[in-house]
C-alpha cells in the first residue's frame, strides 16, 4: 500500500515536471512574440524587487528590534531569510530572461536570422 502511494506521487511529481518543460505559452503571450515576452520578465522582476525591498525591511527591522517578536523571532528571521534569497533568484532569472527575449526582438525587427544556439544570456546582473 505505501509503495503504491509512494509511485502514484513520484509519477505525479514527474508529469508536473515533464509538463512544465513543453510549456510553449507564457500567460497567454505567443512563444514568437518576443517583445511581449520581454515586457512581462520586465514586469515580474519588478515586482520581484518590489518583494524583495519589503523583506529587506523586515527583516532589518527584526535585527534592529528583536525583541519585540519574542519566541516565534527566529521563524520571522529564517522566513524572511529564505524569501530574500527565493526573490534574489526570481529577479536574476527574470532580468536575465527579459534580456534575452528583447535581444531576439531586436534581431527579428532588423530582419537578421535568429540562431537560438548561439544566444547566451548576461549573467552578471547584480541585485540591489
Amino acid at each position: 500500500m505505501k509503495k503504491s502511494a509512494i509511485l502514484v506521487a513520484l509519477a505525479f511529481a514527474l508529469s508536473l515536471i515533464v509538463s512544465s518543460a513543453f510549456a510553449v505559452e507564457v500567460d497567454g503571450i505567443d512563444d514568437n512574440d518576443h517583445a511581449a515576452l520581454a515586457k512581462h520578465y520586465e514586469v515580474l522582476a519588478k515586482e520581484a524587487k518590489s518583494k524583495l525591498q519589503e523583506n529587506k525591511a523586515v527583516l532589518e527591522e527584526y535585527e534592529n528590534h528583536s525583541y519585540y517578536y519574542g519566541r516565534q523571532g527566529q521563524d520571522v528571521k529564517s522566513h524572511t531569510t529564505a524569501n530574500i534569497r527565493e526573490y534574489e533568484k526570481l529577479l536574476a532569472e527574470s532580468l536575465s530572461n527579459a534580456n534575452l527575449h528583447q535581444r531576439i526582438a531586436m534581431e527579428q525587427q532588423n530582419g537578421d536570422v535568429i540562431n537560438k544556439a548561439k544566444l547566451t544570456t548576461d549573467n552578471s546582473m547584480t541585485v540591489q
